[in-house]
């Protein structure tokens, strides 16, 4: 690989996630509301009186997270302490910090999320080979409407679904949460794993059950496209075996645009499924994600989207590449 290229690249890295946070800085604000004076008021409406120094606590607050700055000293300190990654603290969840609340839930989602992602990737990348093989048992066919169906659904629709059928009218799996209320979570004790895993079955289920379908589709597509190349012609020729030309020509040729998109499905992990997690209430990513919104906690929302930002940019360019190791043929060197 040209060294140059990977300067290029790297560069282009930076570039993409400056443009993406500074988006990320101004799109918030354009709502044009205060989150101090929101949030004071809150606390007062649920208390039941309203303080009378409401104005200078607001100032106050202000003062310290850096509210009262103009706008473009705000947004210089926001590009210092990203580079940093300092997030800052949440304006709704004061004193703690962005990081924490993120610590505390970025392992739910991405145990959910990279679990259920890659087991629809594999399983439906297999089945759509399969369902484009001349040579698959023709069963197969019967799945290819389902699949078509339900690559059609969105994720919430169908968790709404099963948590209809199978929370609330036969009480096979919980409602809501990622573990019993009133539990105190304890992650050296297997019951309580057990208890993690029983809670995440329907949230995982509705997005596998959506994903197998768009995975299946886009693999079935670049098999027929396989099928008809010279190499394969060639191949069945030279007398190979099915199992070889499925797996070792077809297959291998057809995988690297599964790929790629299997990684930037990867690099949106740290979003979460924020309509699934809501729906279920799941102590993932999106669910702080979407109160965040809710409640115009700035630092919140910016240090979410800004690690998003981020993990789609690293594995975009991890897969950029790793693009000659996964096919030979592609070469970055200069002709």
């Amino acid at each position: 690989m040209r060294l140059d290229y990977l300067i290029r690249r790297v560069l282009l890295f930076f570039i993409i996630v400056w443009l993406a946070a500074t988006v990320n800085f101004f799109i918030p604000r354009l709502s044009g509301q205060d989150p101090v004076r929101e949030k004071l008021l809150q606390q007062a409406v649920s208390g039941g009186y309203v303080h009378t120094g409401m104005e200078a606590m607001v100032k106050e607050y202000e003062k310290k997270f850096g509210l009262d700055r103009p706008l473009w000293v705000q947004y210089l300190t926001y590009l210092g302490d990203m580079a940093q990654f300092n997030l800052g603290y949440s304006l709704s969840n004061y004193p703690k910090t962005v990081a924490q609340i993120m610590g505390e839930s970025l392992p739910w989602t991405m145990a959910l999320l990279s679990v259920a992602t890659i087991f629809a990737f594999a399983i439906g990348s297999i089945l759509g080979a399969l369902l484009a093989w001349p040579r698959a048992p023709r069963f197969l066919q019967f799945l290819l409407p389902p699949l078509l169906t339900l690559s059609a659904v969105p994720y919430f629709l169908l968790g709404l679904g099963l948590l209809y059928l199978f929370a609330f009218q036969n009480k096979w799996f919980p409602l809501s949460g990622g573990y019993t209320p009133g539990t105190f979570p304890d992650w050296s004790s297997l019951n309580f794993w057990l208890d993690v895993l029983w809670h995440s079955v329907l949230p995982a289920l509705s997005i596998l059950l959506v994903s197998i379908g768009f995975w299946a589709l886009g693999m079935r597509g670049m098999m027929v496209t396989v099928q008809g190349e010279d190499f394969m012609t060639f191949a069945e020729a030279k007398g190979l075996k099915g199992s070889t030309l499925f797996l070792r020509y077809a297959m291998r040729n057809a995988i690297l645009p599964q790929v790629t998109s299997l990684a930037l499905a990867l690099g949106h992990i740290t979003s979460g499924s924020v309509l699934v997690e809501v729906i279920f209430g799941y102590p993932g990513i999106g669910t702080v994600l979407y109160h965040a919104i809710r409640e115009v906690d700035y630092f919140l929302i910016q240090g979410i989207i800004f690690t998003v930002i981020v993990g789609i940019g690293l594995a975009t360019l991890i897969l950029d590449l790793a693009y000659p190791l996964i096919d030979p043929r592609i070469s970055y060197r200069r002709a």
